[in-house]
């Protein structure tokens, strides 16, 4: 390495996404590419998937795919393999957030919750490990409410608090592979999932003015903040770390709102 030059991260590397087209799937998308690693970025939506795509370049490539989706995830791995690749870092983002009371919550609203955030964690998974290399990183993004008791979220807290139970086991399951498993748990992040949630500009405001007021550090994240955590947590810096917890969440999950 000449003198002066940067020495990148993920030098090499190859990784997946999911979810890698908006908020914090994006971001962490771009930070890889930018550490050196090839990105495989995996979502449903078409149009935003090729935006990240092109803005990244040819360290990137793009697969519109449904992770809940056992077919989908199969030709999601088999294209990998195909262009003769190997995977050094899964990053299991995709999500779905819904708050809905105990009273009004029906089967689908909890089907469609634990369909995405557990069932299609889980087989992601799964899935990738014939094609990833031993001495790999997995990270499982989580939530800070994985530990709250916040109403309206009661199936989306649980499901969450699922992926960060599965850490645990995974990580003890792929120890002999030297394949390490962590949990990265987000506090409420300012992404483009607020406008596509609320009803108005108004609402999408108030909501982000409500969420900054539950954080102790009284703002919200940036998914750049997550990323650089993601980065963490993919990289060799983490090397002595599986089966835990990294919170990103301004104290959210920890420390009292007035602190």
């Amino acid at each position: 390495m000449a003198e002066g030059e940067k020495m990148l991260r993920l030098a090499d590397k190859v990784a997946i996404i999911t979810g890698g087209n908006s908020g914090i799937g994006r971001a962490t998308a771009l930070r890889f590419a930018e550490e050196g690693a090839f990105v495989y970025i995996v979502a449903r939506r078409e149009a935003e998937l090729a935006e990240v795509v092109a803005e990244i370049g040819d360290r990137a490539a793009g697969i519109r795919a449904d992770i809940t989706s056992m077919d989908d995830l199969d030709k999601v791995y088999a294209r990998i393999a195909a262009d003769g690749r190997r995977l050094d870092v899964v990053v299991v983002n995709a999500g779905r957030v819904e708050r809905v009371i105990l009273p009004e919550a029906d089967a689908d609203h909890f089907d469609r919750i634990f369909d995405l955030n557990v069932r299609g964690a889980f087989f992601t998974v799964q899935k990738a490990l014939p094609i990833l290399n031993d001495g790999a990183s997995i990270i499982m993004v989580s939530s800070s409410l994985n530990v709250r008791g916040d109403p309206g979220c009661s199936v989306y807290n649980a499901s969450k608090a699922a992926v960060r139970s599965l850490t645990k086991t995974f990580a003890t399951e792929l120890l002999p592979r030297g394949i390490r498993v962590n949990t990265l748990s987000p506090g409420p992040v300012d992404t483009p999932i607020i406008e596509s949630q609320a009803p108005s500009p108004e609402a999408a405001a108030a909501f982000r003015e409500y969420a900054a007021g539950v954080v102790p550090m009284k703002r919200m994240g940036r998914p750049e903040e997550v990323a650089a955590a993601a980065l963490f947590l993919a990289s060799d810096e983490s090397s002595f770390s599986t089966g835990t917890e990294l919170r990103v969440d301004g104290g959210h999950a920890e420390l009292s709102p007035e602190s």
